[in-house]
């Protein structure tokens, strides 16, 4: 394996909307699709479906809850291909509706793995972001509503252009506090800790991208969150309205942005058109 070869990388792609969005990039991806998953067995199970497609991507174990298996990725990543050109963050967890798991406890391992886990992936993976990469956070509108039924204090702190990801960190870390406490919706929070979540990763989209303007502008690399809708899959059950493929559009076409695009940077893209924060 070259180290001059390009690859894209998607992580949660053992199934629904991740491995739709990898089986687009292997159609369509210049280089070398990987696809990742925290399970093994499914892992190789996807990548065989895939093959019977007539289609090769790679697999590589990971779960993103684990530090040590990011940096095992990494260092694969770095030792194969000298970095990486796209990577598609699309490993997460939801509770169903009718989960009987009290709601603090679904709060912490929510936010665990949709935010804290995914900016994990960033931080260790951002660095190793070859020039013109694209970087794909799946997020929802769900963090939106979120974000309009948190309090106007909330409200303000979320969308303030000088947010820093301790800043966010810490709000985050007392969301899941306060619904420890019972006291959650007293202090501005809406009862959805996957919306919550979710709005993380798109605030987290926006400072991360920031910071590449910052410090990495030449490189142009284009880092946004996307909704990709109400899906069918093990996650939203039947209550989806569209296909998986329908729902891997927009992160393809997000992650598969030409080389001299500028824009979209630090969105929130829906049916590839940019939302309103």
């Amino acid at each position: 394996m070259s180290s001059c070869s390009r690859v894209a990388l998607v992580t949660g792609a053992n199934k629904g909307i991740g491995f739709a969005i990898a089986r687009d990039l292997c159609r369509q991806f210049s280089g070398d699709v990987v696809l990742t998953a925290r399970d093994p067995e499914r892992g190789r199970a996807a990548l065989q479906q895939l093959q019977a497609e007539g289609l090769s991507p790679r697999f590589h174990q990971l779960d993103i809850d684990d530090l040590q298996s990011i940096r095992a990725l990494r260092d694969f990543l770095r030792k194969e291909y000298g970095g990486l050109n796209v990577l598609v963050n699309n490993a997460g967890i939801a509770f169903k509706f009718d989960d009987p798991t009290p709601f603090d406890i679904q709060a912490e391992i929510t936010l665990k793995t949709n935010f804290f886990a995914t900016r994990n992936v960033c931080n260790e993976l951002l660095p190793i972001i070859k020039p013109h990469g694209r970087v794909v956070n799946i997020s929802s509108l769900q963090g939106s509503k979120a974000l309009e039924n948190c309090s106007e204090n909330l409200q303000e702190k979320f969308r303030c252009e000088t947010i820093t990801e301790e800043d966010l960190v810490d709000l985050m870390k007392k969301f899941v506090e306060d619904t420890k406490n019972e006291v959650h919706e007293r202090e501005g929070w809406p009862n959805s800790a996957y919306g919550v979540s979710k709005l993380g990763v798109t605030v987290l989209s926006r400072i991360l991208a920031r910071r590449l303007d910052e410090k990495r502008k030449a490189d142009r690399i284009l880092l946004n969150a996307c909704c990709p809708g109400w899906v069918k899959t093990d996650m939203a059950g039947d209550y989806g309205s569209r296909t998986v493929e329908e729902g891997a559009e927009t992160p393809v076409y997000l992650a598969l942005l030409p080389p001299d695009a500028t824009e979209p940077h630090g969105q929130l893209v829906r049916d590839k058109v940019v939302q309103n924060w």
